[in-house]
């Protein structure tokens, strides 16, 4: 009988759908409708323009729009997270594609599938073990450092459709490097559009909203209408080009967009291919879900509900699933439709699979219409929104606050403008994890001495405090591994090395929750160097697991001073005439 109740109990973990749909009601479906129209008229020129930037046909930005959708509102758990093609993976799938070689439209696609097939894999084992926390090596700088660099990048390669030149590169100077040369080459009828929308998508963001509610329209509706402004781009430009001839005339436009839904598609078997797509593949994941995850958490908290980080990463496993089994590339949660999502009113993650049904009924009808979209239009979408991607004031808030952040942040963004994506993120997950090792092998350690009147010990050269010329007390601000152990261990005999009469040290160590081999080791070392010069080595407040771990051992028998329960225990016991309480608390020093 406990087997059916544990199987009931598993569905539901890994399948969210199950908990919010048995309370499923009209008003929610009401509102999740609602969104669904808003994001689906942002959706489809988005969708379309970061299929181009990705290198690929725009019906795949379609296709990477709608099973991705229907996976997330089943496997995912936030209520509001918009899951489609976005700016800066659109990019990476570019660079990841562009480093094949290809050139045969078919196998290029074929490849981008088989890129989702293996991000989609990889993030699902990830959920299934439950490694959520591999996302934490890459810092919040370094990532804030990787998406504006990528912003300015995908800005600065539209600027050839926007000016109707046949420019290219890699990495911001050859693109830039590639624009200046060819300028001659621009199409002034391709540039006068391209500025038009791009000024004119500006302007909707924060201006047609209060002109549309100044005229009396409802804020509801004026705000639906200001979504729609890139829609009002298209539509406009397809007419114009269509009814002026202006494909004739040099303006290049995205032609004949199959219609119909999704194709069934399966990824290479082809183990080369593979091989060079695994890190690429891998790198995408881990940026997607970071850039996904932080969206998720943020728009959550504003409504007290909360997110699980692990569902998350199976989540979008399975979106990326989806879409390579249908003639998509590699996606995750984007910023922007989803702030419209919770704006729009969103309320369970069934507003994903309606959006997915209307982008369907947008690729069932409507891709004919698209024929004489203007290239220079989407360029313009893409800009538009990829710029309010980039934050360069990360650099002075870092420069203020930790010359070491800024040095990551700065570092990120110079390596990503000018060796591209893949390098850019590689640099950034490798300067992450060196931060991390830099910040934590050099651990705070201040010399503590006793705050008078008080049982505080505080930092000597912050504070007006009692110390004792024989005794020096070292408070750990960091737990003890194999990267700082042996700082710890210079530092203390550096300090003991002078002309005061010492015989005690106490490692103070609040904020020490874990010593590995490598650090007990090192103690060994140092409680036994500290011995032949004749100073007992003490310990302080330390924590009870990590108490439990040095019992273990044989740390403890050898250590040449005892283990105190407090610091001032250790301050009263270790002065010239210890006393009465110190017997009282010594007992209890095992209970630590």
């Amino acid at each position: 009988m406990k087997l059916p109740t544990l199987s009931a109990r598993t569905f539901t973990q890994y399948m969210p759908i199950l908990q919010w749909g048995r309370t499923y009601d009209r008003d929610q479906a009401t509102s999740d409708l609602v969104a669904a129209v808003i994001v689906t008229i942002m959706l489809i020129p988005q969708s379309l323009a970061y299929a181009l930037l990705a290198g690929l046909p725009a019906e795949m930005g379609l296709y990477a729009s709608i099973a991705p959708l229907f996976a997330y509102a089943i496997f995912g758990t936030s209520r509001a997270l918009a899951v489609g093609p976005v700016a800066v993976v659109s990019l990476m799938t570019a660079a990841a594609i562009g480093n094949l070689g290809l050139t045969d439209p078919m196998e290029i696609a074929v490849a981008a599938g088989t890129l989702a097939f293996i991000s989609g894999a990889f993030l699902l084992v990830m959920g299934l073990f439950r490694l959520g926390f591999v996302a934490n090596f890459l810092s919040h700088p370094v990532i804030a450092g990787f998406i504006t660099a990528s912003g300015i990048l995908i800005a600065t390669s539209q600027l050839k459709h926007i000016f109707g030149i046949p420019a290219g590169g890699h990495n911001l100077i050859e693109t830039i490097e590639s624009l200046i040369l060819n300028q001659d080459k621009a199409n002034v009828i391709t540039m006068a559009i391209g500025l038009t929308v791009t000024g004119f998508l500006f302007w909707v963001r924060k201006g047609l909203k209060p002109l549309l509610i100044s005229t009396g329209m409802k804020p509801r509706m004026a705000d639906i209408a200001a979504k729609a402004g890139p829609v009002a781009a298209v539509a406009v430009t397809i007419l114009v080009t269509w009814a002026f001839g202006l494909h004739d005339k040099g303006v290049k436009i995205v032609g004949e967009v199959p219609m119909g839904l999704p194709p069934i598609t399966m990824p290479s078997l082809n183990g080369t291919l593979w091989g060079q797509l695994l890190l690429p593949a891998i790198l995408i994941s881990i940026i997607g879900f970071v850039e996904s995850v932080s969206v998720a958490q943020t728009l959550a908290a504003k409504k007290r509900q909360r997110i699980v980080p692990d569902q998350e990463l199976i989540g979008l496993g399975a979106s990326n699933i989806g879409s390579a089994l249908t003639g998509g590339y590699p996606v995750t949660g984007g910023f922007a439709r989803s702030v419209v999502n919770f704006d729009a009113g969103a309320e369970t993650p069934a507003a994903g699979a309606y959006t997915a049904v209307g982008i369907g009924i947008a690729a069932l009808l409507l891709t004919p219409l698209l024929y004489f979209l203007p290239i220079a239009t989407l360029a313009a979408t893409i800009i538009v929104a990829v710029l309010s991607l980039v934050d360069l004031s990360i650099l002075s808030k870092a420069w203020g606050y930790s010359r070491v952040d800024f040095a990551a942040v700065a570092a990120t963004i110079f390596l990503t403008l000018s060796l591209g994506v893949e390098v850019g993120v590689s640099a950034g997950v490798l300067i992450s994890i060196g931060l991390h090792l830099y910040k934590t092998s050099r651990p705070h350690v201040a010399e503590i001495g006793l705050v008078p009147g008080t049982q505080h010990f505080r930092n000597i050269l912050r504070h007006e405090v009692e110390t004792k010329p024989h005794l020096i007390t070292l408070r750990v601000d960091e737990s003890l591994y194999f990267a700082n152990a042996r700082f710890l261990e210079d530092y203390v005999l550096k300090r003991v090395t002078c002309d005061e009469p010492i015989t005690d040290v106490v490692l103070n160590c609040p904020a020490v929750n874990e010593i590995d081999m490598s650090a007990l080791e090192t103690l060994e070392e140092l409680n036994k160097r500290l011995s032949e010069m004749g100073i007992k080595l003490h310990m302080s407040e330390v924590k009870g697991p990590v108490t439990d771990r040095l019992k273990r051992s044989h740390f403890l028998d050898e250590l040449s001073g005892q283990l105190f329960l407090s610091q001032y225990q250790a301050w009263v016991a270790l002065s010239p005439t210890p006393g009465p309480e110190v017997a009282k608390e010594s007992a209890q020093a095992d209970a630590a």
